[in-house]
């Protein structure tokens, strides 16, 4: 008799288990609610342990702010994504309000309100690989608020990984801060653009062997084109759809160490084709708020974008001085003795004035190689004195004689 209730219990706990890891392979919200949930992914912590994708942050990622594993990791390998509206209640990294969301950087320009709220919309499958997705956001103009759409861009360099820019509230402003291209994952304010980008770091995929591999979770992948795939299940405890960070009515979300560190890190801005995408989308008018009013009519764009040639990938700056050191020290030891061979003397000279005695041997070899008497020693005279010609002049002289005689 009490081997059914033993039985139902187990069964009760694994029904548990697959309706707390189950979760809609939509692009956008795989989304829970409840308390306990945004409690569990407060931190925002990925698990280095099981989740390959881990590696997109950087090394800081093992800062003090991560909290204990939820429960959810022992019963699937779901990922606990962060819940950027949620985690500002107990996240110690957001303790506070945000008051400026620059953290040392520019933006890239700035409005007077707040931008709308991030709309819903499908990916387009990946066109090949080694193509990262860069979300759609919401850029500014004379005439408004305006939607960049999202797309596949190739990336420009293996290992490259694209950091979405956010809005944030700065100097009673709300400013732009562009993405960039770098090794790993920076700050974009929390926000949840979807497709791997939770709010912190990308569970979309992660760089392995020279090739990117894809989590089909998360992204729009045909299996008979991309080979390079895994399927890691990824919970985003997140509804809120709001599209900037700070201020009022923003996401009162810190940068953690780990993405602070990736912002310090030598990165590369956006490629031309990024920058001319954007601009394409400010000739739109149907991309502006005014018109679509939050909902634009072509969200994403389905044709790729293939990258830039003259994007290199750039070594970190540990890495930029150990080569260099050597090389410069080289040259610097080679400079110093040539240097001091021709600074000492003139320098001697000005102040001891044997100024006169050490030129003078330069102006000797000067006259010296100046000997031009030899050229006065042309043969010139000798040269009229061959040429004798009073003799054919003597000869016609002695002609006349005989005529006189002949008269005669």
């Amino acid at each position: 008799m009490n081997r059914f209730p033993r039985i139902a219990s187990f069964a009760l706990l694994a029904l548990a288990a697959l309706t707390f890891t189950a979760g809609c392979k939509s692009n956008q919200n795989a989304a829970s609610n409840s308390p306990a949930a945004a409690d569990n992914s407060a931190t925002g912590a990925q698990d280095s342990a099981s989740d390959p994708a881990s590696a997109n942050l950087a090394p800081a990622s093992t800062a003090p702010t991560s909290a204990a594993p939820s429960s959810s990791d022992q019963a699937a390998p779901a990922q606990a994504a962060p819940a950027p509206a949620e985690a500002a209640a107990s996240s110690d990294q957001s303790s506070a309000p945000v008051t400026d969301a620059s953290y040392g950087e520019q933006p890239q320009y700035t409005a007077p309100q707040p931008p709308p709220a991030l709309p819903e919309y499908d990916q387009p499958p990946a066109p090949g690989d080694d193509y990262l997705w860069t979300p759609g956001y919401w850029s500014y103009a004379s005439a408004g608020y305006y939607w960049v759409p999202g797309v596949w861009v190739q990336a420009p360099y293996q290992g490259a990984l694209w950091t979405p820019g956010y809005w944030g509230w700065t100097g009673g402003h709300y400013g732009f801060f562009h993405g960039y291209w770098g090794p790993h994952i920076g700050f974009y304010g929390g926000l949840n653009y979807g497709f791997g980008y939770v709010g912190i770091g990308y569970q979309g995929g992660y760089w392995n062997s020279g090739h990117f591999y894809y989590n089909r979770s998360v992204n729009n992948i045909n299996v008979t084109v991309i080979h390079n795939v895994y399927e890691r299940k990824v919970i985003v405890n997140n509804n809120v759809r709001v599209s900037f960070n700070g201020g009022p009515g923003g996401l009162q979300v810190h940068p953690r160490p780990a993405e602070l560190a990736a912002l310090r890190e030598p990165h590369a801005p956006p490629m031309k084709a990024q920058v001319q995408l954007e601009h394409a989308a400010s000739v739109d008018r149907t991309n502006f708020v005014t018109v679509n009013h939050g909902r634009p009519a072509n969200p994403v764009i389905a044709k790729a974008i293939v990258a830039d040639r003259d994007v290199h990938p750039v070594a970190p700056p540990a890495a930029r001085n150990e080569p260099a050191r050597p090389e410069v020290a080289h040259p610097e030891a080679a400079r110093p003795e040539a240097r001091p061979n021709t600074a000492p003397p003139e320098r001697k000279v000005e102040p001891g004035r044997p100024a006169t005695e050490k030129p003078a041997p330069r102006v000797e070899p000067h006259p010296q190689p100046e000997v031009r008497p030899k050229p006065e020693e042309h043969p010139a005279p000798p040269k009229p004195k061959p040429e004798v010609k009073p003799v054919p002049k003597k000869a016609p002289e002695e002609k006349p004689k005989p005529e006189d005689e002949h008269p005669r």
